[in-house]
């Protein structure tokens, strides 16, 4: 395993990077999320044990990485998802993105892949898919005090259930959302597509996966439901779900092994 941090923008990108053979999976977390999840480290365990090479990451703000996260956006941190995958990994890649994460790796392969052979991106494995979730599943919650923060000091801060310390969200979060919005329309992504989403999850209703799924109606997409599945899908059956997609997209059967799910 080679540690390594990359300076993008000024910040100090942590970056966990195992060699191995193709496909390259890259994990992308989600907000105030970290790559020493447990998903993350399952991920790249067992990359390990198929001799595939996988990439993990923090972006500014999150984790090992430097900068400050009040300053972070979606098109800062796709910058820094670009900057490590373009100057650590080998294509083909499969981007593994939970929650944010997923909106990342949508907007990545907007960037990258445009349907050519060369394309890098060779499959998208997204967990509690979040993209836009800005203005699709923050704005039209947003009480009148909220509001009144976002204009008044810059942010809102919210409890959350994943930590001590409550969420922020910054003004400029919600604008520049607004200008990286991918579910607008079909989207090509001209790579397989795999969806685990949890029926039970509070914080992004499985409605939203659903309406992303028809969206890639046209790609190789497959989307699976975990009846009662929270957002995290950390749990042993949900890790065993999600290896076997990665399985599927590096061509591997039996992703875990003896799992369940």
């Amino acid at each position: 395993m080679d540690e390594q941090s990359l300076t993008v923008d000024g910040a100090e990108i942590a970056v966990c990077h195992r060699t191995g053979g193709a496909p390259n999976f890259v994990w992308l977390g989600g907000y105030r999320s970290d790559m020493d999840g447990t998903k993350a480290v399952e991920l790249d365990r067992w990359c390990g044990e198929h001799a595939m090479a996988c990439t993990r990451f923090d972006y500014s703000g999150h984790g090992r990485s430097g900068g400050d996260f009040r300053a972070g956006t979606i098109s800062r941190w796709l910058g820094e998802a670009l900057a490590v995958t373009e100057n650590v990994c080998a294509p083909p890649l499969v981007l593994v993105g939970s929650s944010m994460g997923a909106w990342i790796a949508l907007r990545m392969v907007a960037e990258l892949n445009r349907g050519g052979v060369g394309d890098p991106i060779a499959g998208l494995l997204l967990l509690a898919p979040a993209p836009d979730f800005t203005s699709e599943l923050h704005e039209p919650k947003l009480t009148g005090a909220q509001k009144r923060d976002l204009q008044e000091q810059g942010y809102f801060a919210e409890p959350t259930p994943y930590g001590p310390e409550p969420n922020i969200f910054m003004r400029d979060l919600f604008e520049d959302g607004r200008n990286n919005r991918v579910m607008t329309g079909p989207i090509d992504t001209h790579c397989p597509v795999r969806i685990i989403q949890g029926q039970a999850d509070p914080d992004v209703p499985w409605q939203h996966a659903q309406r992303l799924f028809e969206l890639l109606s046209k790609d190789d997409a497959v989307i699976s439901y975990v009846k009662d599945g929270d957002h995290r899908l950390s749990r042993p059956q949900d890790i065993a779900m999600m290896l076997d997609a990665a399985g599927a997209l590096a061509g591997k059967s039996g992703g875990q092994g003896g799992g369940q799910g």
